[in-house]
């Protein structure tokens, strides 16, 4: 499957696509993933961890260019269905702000016939949102130092990450 920006993709009615403030729900994605001709729906919920690298993390911070990230989830969804072609739903919500250990971060959910086609529709689905999707995550440590992990701008007390 590639990723081309080279038009506008329209999402589709039967999918769900958000960037949120609101804590996410898996009954919610699951409901809006699910579709009588499903034989499987695949949900992946990436959740904010107490610890990265040994650190101890007390919170993630995202943020977001929404219309831009709006777009890329568009153009997995029709990525997707491009190379599996029994795709019912595809389902796409991230959070944005300050998320707590434990708190979900992003859930991605897929709905088809059969299993196979659900997982590997909803790993390239994860996987490319955070390879393309212009969404930022700030770590905030225990110590009290924080830093911006995935565009490297850092903001300790003088220190680099």
């Amino acid at each position: 499957m590639t990723t081309t920006l080279a038009s506008a993709v329209k999402p589709r009615a039967e999918d769900s696509f958000a960037i949120t403030f609101a804590p996410l729900s898996l009954e919610e994605i699951y409901a809006k993933s699910d579709d009588p001709a499903n034989g499987a729906v695949v949900i992946m919920s990436g959740v904010v961890r107490n610890q990265t690298d040994g650190k101890s993390v007390i919170a993630l911070e995202y943020q977001a260019y929404e219309p831009m990230a709006l777009r890329i989830f568009y153009q997995i969804a029709a990525d997707i269905r491009l190379s599996i072609s029994d795709v019912n739903r595809v389902v796409i919500h991230h959070r944005t702000g300050r998320l707590q250990v434990g708190e979900i971060s992003v859930l991605v959910a897929v709905g088809c016939p059969h299993r196979s086609e659900a997982f590997e529709a909803c790993q390239y689905a994860i996987d490319t949102l955070k390879h393309n999707a212009p969404i930022w995550k700030k770590e905030h440590w225990e110590d009290g130092s924080s830093c911006w992990v995935s565009i490297g701008a850092c903001e300790t007390s003088g220190e680099n990450c």
